[in-house]
């Protein structure tokens, strides 16, 4: 069933909702960020192999993106504060178990499984759906920006949190008081409460059902474009996570600078959001995209072919967090110009999934092809590579409404 909706306007943006979102967003966003340090210390402690975490990082991405959609739909119908209760209980349950884990099955269930779903409970397209729904159009892009900003702070901070911790009480202990903080999130979500229907600003032109919603979607040829796409993201930043401070280590390189380079990531990655949130306001959403892509691609293939030391592992970071996660404010904002706000959590999440089957494959050929050559190299290329096709694939897509005239019913 289709019908017209009235739209909702309001003024300003809600400064409460969007201060909450974004500490959120932080908290969801940081210790998985900073899985890569637990990875040594875990792994001589347990006498495991690299592909072993490898896996069990690559089921989080993996149970995050599967999650995504059904949370975001879920959220759209009932709530976001029910939701990111929900991300709460099961992030903190993840983190404990796997602090833990004596088995291997139990690290990819509760580090992999459980940790995945919770970060899918309470991540970027959740909070931010909960922005779109509340702020006008103009000021989307800006507090998408704001919203990623915040995911990015939480990485900056997470990373030398995170090491200082294991190194001052040891990696297990880490991961519980990791696991303790995030029960925090359901009274911080309070001003995230409603849904679709109940935000200050609604969708303005027709009411769908989700399957429908879904459909639609998968058949408009921009939408599929962006999706695919946003694989590619997933497999680069997911491989530099969970990767990086153990490559740091193997090119002989202090291992205090792999925490220097994450925090820089987040902190620089904090700059790249919100430009991206005011660059996607006012230029081409999928032209920006594409030069993003692009921008990874030769960063990557500079920092593989220059002699690698200190200090261009921190030119390296600084470069890679202008780019980081600035693919996330244009691509959310694409998908709320394409279907409106209705069932832009699910949809979001839809785009996401995509993002998180990329991180999965980053994360598992990372520790896997390593264990099979000794290298990192294979999967630094190939994250090149599809930096390239992934800036081809985003040049067609049209920035603009779908075209639902046959389907609103007649005066």
């Amino acid at each position: 069933m289709v019908m017209a909706v009235p739209a909702r306007q309001a003024r300003g943006i809600p400064w409460l909702l969007v201060i909450c979102g974004c500490i959120i967003a932080g908290l969801t966003f940081g210790p998985r960020s900073a899985m890569g340090f637990f990875q040594l210390p875990m792994l001589a402690e347990r006498g495991w192999d690299r592909t072993t975490f490898g896996l069990a990082m690559a089921l989080q991405n993996l149970f995050w993106g599967i999650g995504q959609p059904f949370f975001g739909a879920i959220a759209d119908k009932f709530g976001t504060w029910r939701v990111l209760v929900v991300s709460a209980i099961l992030y903190s349950s993840g983190l404990i178990l796997m602090a833990h884990a004596e088995s291997t099955t139990m690290l990819h269930i509760s580090g992999g499984i459980l940790v995945g779903l919770g970060v899918a409970a309470g991540s970027f397209s959740i909070v931010l759906s909960a922005f779109a729904r509340n702020v006008s159009a103009e000021n989307r892009s800006l507090v998408f920006g704001l919203g990623t900003a915040a995911g990015s702070a939480g990485m900056f901070l997470f990373a030398p949190i995170s090491q200082g911790l294991i190194d001052a009480y040891g990696w297990s202990d880490t991961l519980v008081y990791l696991g303790i903080a995030m029960l925090v999130i359901p009274l911080l979500a309070i001003p995230l409460a409603g849904n679709s229907k109940t935000g200050r600003i609604a969708q303005t032109d027709i009411e769908q059902s989700a399957s429908a919603a879904l459909r639609e979607a998968l058949g408009h040829r921009s939408y599929v474009l962006l999706t695919s796409g946003f694989f590619v993201c997933g497999f680069q930043v997911a491989f530099i996570t969970a990767h990086f401070p153990a490559y740091i280590r193997d090119l002989g390189i202090d291992a205090r600078y792999a925490v220097i380079a994450l925090a820089l990531i987040g902190f620089f990655n904090i700059i790249g959001s919100l430009a991206a949130g005011f660059i996607g306001q006012r230029y081409s959403k999928p032209a920006f995209l594409a030069w993003i892509y692009i921008g990874r691609s030769i960063v990557v293939t500079v920092f593989l072919l220059i002699p690698q030391t200190p200090t261009t592992v921190i030119i390296f970071a600084v470069a890679m967090g202008l780019l980081w996660l600035s693919t996330v404010p244009p691509t959310n904002g694409l998908v709320a110009i394409m279907f409106g706000t209705r069932h832009l959590g699910m949809l979001a999440g839809v785009v996401f999934f995509s993002h998180q089957i990329g991180s999965f494959l980053g994360v598992w050929l990372g520790g896997y092809l390593y264990d099979q050559f000794g290298s990192y190299d294979p999967v630094w290329w190939l994250g090149v590579a599809l930096g390239l096709f992934a800036a081809a694939v985003h040049m067609p897509i049209k920035e603009r409404p779908i075209d639902r005239s046959a389907l609103v019913p007649a005066e």
